[in-house]
């Protein structure tokens, strides 16, 4: 089943057991994807709909930061109930070491040696991490390998 599919039965289970919250989640997701599939006029294929996901899931994260620093705990609650429905549709992710590990790997793979070559690092490594590790952690891994 793709991804698309699972959200389309997620979508039906949620207003069969009339889980509003859970409804309007999959909806703001499966109207993100329409309208990229309608501007690129293609149906998105599993690793474009995780894309979409990822970029939803960053932005939910990036308000949540904002929401905590302005003490809006009620909108901060919101918007981590979001943040957990959309990570149920990622694959699982990247504990922190596997992470390192493979930022290690790919350093060795392109012989970076400073931070000079981060921008070689991250280009080779984001492939490979894609939907399965925060770019964040990711970032601050090769900073601190590479330093």
């Amino acid at each position: 089943m793709s991804l698309s599919e699972k959200l389309n039965e997620d979508m039906k289970l949620a207003m069969k057991s009339q889980d509003k919250f859970k409804l309007t989640v999959i909806r703001m997701v499966r109207a993100a994807i329409k309208n990229i599939e309608i501007d690129q006029r293609k149906t998105l294929d599993d690793q474009e709909v995780l894309d979409v996901l990822s970029r939803e899931i960053k932005q939910r994260k990036d308000s949540l930061q904002e929401f905590e620093k302005a003490g809006r705990d009620d909108l901060a609650e919101t918007v981590k109930a979001e943040i957990e429905i959309l990570m149920e549709y990622l694959p699982q992710q990247l504990s922190e070491e596997e992470v390192k590990a493979i930022v290690q790997q790919t350093i060795q793979e392109v012989g970076a040696s400073s931070k000079a070559d981060m921008g070689k690092v991250m280009g080779a490594l984001m492939p490979k991490v894609k939907g399965r590790a925060d770019g964040k952690l990711v970032n601050q891994a090769v900073q601190q390998l590479l330093s």
